[in-house]
């Protein structure tokens, strides 16, 4: 008999729905793989990155120059969470997938979607459950850093947990991929397969559009493998946690659309429509946030501190137009030491590759290849150089203002470390995984209470 008070679906409690959804995906057997793989993958990666490590810094000790470049987020982090970054691309939708996929298959999802709950909740939960089972699947990430640090290495907050949050944000991205694909799929196989499709295809797009100019250079920002590499950079751009967040809110969107049976297709896509120009909106937003940080302890990605204050008083626009191909090495120099820092330095930065052209079988092509042209406040000047130290000079100049003096202190000493790794493999492929398997065992047979410590005559 139904009740004459319709239940409030806003006030039903979401813990329980919460625990299922965490029950629901620790009770399979994908995430506890995908954590046993991870133990000999990331420590194997662990290793080699501390012997490299090991190696450079027994040459910087010999000579201290080389110190400044010795840096844990390069030699340590990057390397040791890449492989993190792999599996959690080709193994993590598969734990994700299970929160729906096993539903649709049992046909629990019928009895789900009559709870007193909306659709949006329920995926929001499921999403909840899937982040959750990425911090567990971090485990063997984070134990690595611990063992670092355990070892003597240095690792400095910001960068580190710019990097951790980039990674975050990246496995709840796949976390929503693989829950829009269960949403739109009938089974579990297939799902992974259109998840996997994506993922993969990301790279494909990345190594095939990556580096041309125009349409196609935005196209490449679209390859999950571009949401990770800024992070690795050390900076953290508001654009691109806007964009992540616009494709994850996004997928759960569809996924809200997707979910319900029993509603004619049609319909569906007619609902998708408004959540895909929502997407499209945000990404084009996204693009347009130039804004970033530079969290690095170097400050690599930054000009000197003097420098830095000066250019972000020039109130006039500056205009930078650069007879390079895209895909000429000297581009990617000038890109990476002067124009990058420019846009984050300078309030007022226009960069435009201009159509100049050069032929490498005969050396050829036009005269003003090569040449970058800077324009501030009606007044240009034209350098070939690639060298900060060279074009600063230059802007200042056109500017009318004379270049600071630099700040004495605030260089990047370097953290040399020479250590042996052998022991922590014992960790990687021995104790981790063993504690690993052991918690397996225990989740998957619950605690027995004491029948003595009941009252007679069983519960009240």
């Amino acid at each position: 008999m139904r009740s004459p008070k319709p239940y409030d679906a806003q006030a039903a409690p979401l813990r329980p729905l919460l625990a299922k959804e965490i029950r629901e995906i620790v009770s399979g057997r994908s995430l506890w793989t995908m954590l046993l793989l991870l133990c000999p993958l990331i420590g194997y990666s662990f290793f080699q990155a501390v012997s490299l490590y090991s190696e450079s810094s027994s040459a910087a000790l010999q000579s201290p120059v080389l110190a400044n470049s010795l840096s844990p987020l390069d030699g340590i982090l990057v390397p040791t969470l890449g492989s993190f970054y792999v599996a959690v691309t080709l193994l993590f939708p598969f734990v994700a997938i299970r929160v729906l996929g096993h539903e649709k298959e049992s046909g629990a999802l019928r009895l789900l979607v009559q709870l007193p709950y909306r659709t949006p909740t329920l995926v929001v939960m499921k999403l909840i459950a899937v982040v959750l089972a990425w911090l567990l699947a971090s485990i063997p990430a984070l134990s690595a850093l611990a063992v670092w640090r355990t070892l003597g290495g240095h690792l400095a907050l910001a960068e580190t947990s710019n990097l951790l949050f980039g990674h975050l944000l990246y496995g709840t991205l796949i976390g929503a991929l693989a829950l829009f694909a269960a949403s739109i799929a009938e089974s579990a196989a297939t799902a992974a397969i259109i998840a996997l499709a994506v993922t993969i295809g990301s790279w494909v797009l990345d190594f095939t559009v990556a580096g041309h100019p125009g349409l196609l250079a935005w196209i490449a920002q679209l390859s999950f493998t571009q949401t990770l590499r800024p992070f690795e950079q050390g900076l953290l751009s508001v654009g691109l946690v806007l964009g992540i967040a616009g494709v994850i809110g996004g997928c759960v969107a569809l996924a809200s659309v997707w979910l319900p049976p029993g509603i004619p297709p049609h319909q569906k896509l007619r609902r998708s429509a408004p959540c895909i120009l929502a997407i499209a909106a945000i990404l084009g937003a996204a693009t347009q946030a130039g804004w970033s940080v530079d969290v690095t302890e170097d400050r690599r990605n930054s000009f000197a501190a003097a420098d830095q204050q000066l250019l972000a008083t020039l109130g006039l626009p500056l205009v930078i137009r650069v007879h390079l191909a895209a895909e000429d090495p000297r581009y990617a120099d000038l890109q990476r030491n002067v124009l990058s820092k420019l846009e984050r330095a300078a309030p007022k930065v226009s960069v435009s590759l201009v159509g100049s052209r050069q032929y490498p079988a005969t050396g050829s092509g036009e005269e003003s290849y090569g040449e970058v042209q800077y324009v501030y406040g009606g007044r240009s000047e034209v350098s070939r150089s690639t060298s900060p130290r060279e074009i600063l000079p230059l802007i200042y100049s056109l500017a009318g203002v004379s270049q600071p003096s630099p700040m004495s202190g605030g260089e990047y000493p370097g953290y040399p470390l020479v250590v042996s790794a052998d022991v922590t493999l014992l960790w990687f492929f021995g104790a981790l995984p063993v504690f690993i398997a052991i918690f397996w065992w225990w989740s998957r047979h619950p605690r027995r209470f004491d029948r003595s410590l009941m009252p007679e005559g069983g519960p009240s």
